[in-house]
């Protein structure tokens, strides 16, 4: 038996069995392993070489099916796929795409709604999201016992404080810090005990506006709500403005834009109306600039509010709110902003 021919054929074993596909695994164990392999007659033909011999050569022909046991536990280890390739690869063809990420629909959303305002000399600002009933209702002209408390289904948390149910709060607390001319937009999260479907969530996001000088009108709020539609949906759209009511608010109003799918003729959108209700606004109470301080005789403002997953799933044509907030990394490759 050939010491060198041992190592020989060790090295074409390992190398097959790296090589191998799945299926032909099994028959290269039996080739150098099995009864008949190649390695289990080197050892049974042991018993025929010389006595002074024997000892040296079973070392090295163990040594050798050990090799070769460690290279087929190996590839059962990877599966049985070794280094095979699969039928029809081809080294030459590019990589598969990869997915960066992109900005989220709601973010991409609010970036250009605060863009269009800050156009028009708007100051971004924050605030806290967990708030106190004095932020959140009563310096908004809420009463303790106002009926409109209900329509804002609050969570509350330890401690007397809540979840804010508007972005209203950063309002009184601008307000507190600046004397007019105040012109800010305050974009964020909102929380509302509300059941989850298709068009509502129990948090979502608006922003709010609020502008207070010397003699501000109604039609300076019409004339910044128009201004902004347009930027936002296009030069052609309309506004219809309804009666409302907000506590902060008087006169307060609802305003529809046309629907920017069908231009005002009708479709699934807009329920076949021809109109989407966008935001709320109103000229701001004056009980509340006598809250922060500021003279109603002296100062006058508007604000109004929108809600960013309704123009972003206007935009976009998301048909159900609970996409936005699933992560489905599916969905949101859709969007490349």
């Amino acid at each position: 038996m050939d010491l060198t021919q041992i190592e020989a054929v060790v090295v074409l074993a390992l190398e097959e069995i790296r090589a191998a596909a799945p299926d032909e695994v099994a028959l290269l164990r039996v080739k150098y392993l099995g009864r008949k392999g190649i390695i289990s007659g080197w050892l049974r033909g042991l018993k025929d070489l010389p006595a002074d011999r024997r000892a040296a050569v079973g070392q090295i022909a163990n040594a050798a099916r050990a090799r070769v046991e460690e290279a087929f536990a190996a590839v059962a280890a990877d599966g049985g796929r070794g280094v095979h390739r699969p039928t029809g690869f081809d080294p030459t063809l590019p990589g598969r795409r990869g997915y960066p990420g992109t900005r989220h629909p709601i973010s991409h959303t609010i970036e250009v709604i605060s863009s269009i305002f800050q156009q028009m000399g708007f100051v971004v600002a924050d605030g806290p999201e967990v708030e106190t009933d004095y932020y959140n209702f009563e310096a908004l002209n809420f009463p303790p016992d106002h009926p409109a408390r209900d329509m804002q289904d609050t969570l509350f948390v330890e401690g007397g404080r809540l979840l804010r149910t508007h972005t209203s709060p950063v309002q009184i607390r601008s307000f507190q810090k600046r004397r007019p001319p105040v012109k800010i937009i305050a974009p964020g999260r909102v929380y509302r005990f509300e059941a989850i479907s298709s068009r509502s969530y129990c948090l979502f996001h608006q922003v709010e506006g609020f502008y207070v000088d010397t003699d501000v009108t109604f039609g300076d709020l019409k004339g910044a709500i128009l201004a902004f539609a347009q930027a936002y949906f296009g030069p052609d759209v309309t506004l219809r403005f309804r009666p409302s009511f907000f506590p902060f608010t008087e006169p307060s109003t609802e305003v529809d834009f046309t629907c920017y799918l069908c231009g005002g003729h009708g479709c699934s959108v807009c329920k076949y109306e021809g109109w989407l209700e966008i935001l709320g606004a109103g000229m701001i109470d004056p009980n509340v600039l006598k809250a922060v301080g500021y003279d109603p005789d002296e100062f006058s403002g508007y604000a109004f509010g929108m809600g960013v997953e309704r123009l972003a799933m206007l935009r976009y044509k998301i048909e159900d709110i609970r996409l936005l907030f699933d992560n489905d990394i599916r969905f949101l490759r859709q969007f490349e902003f």
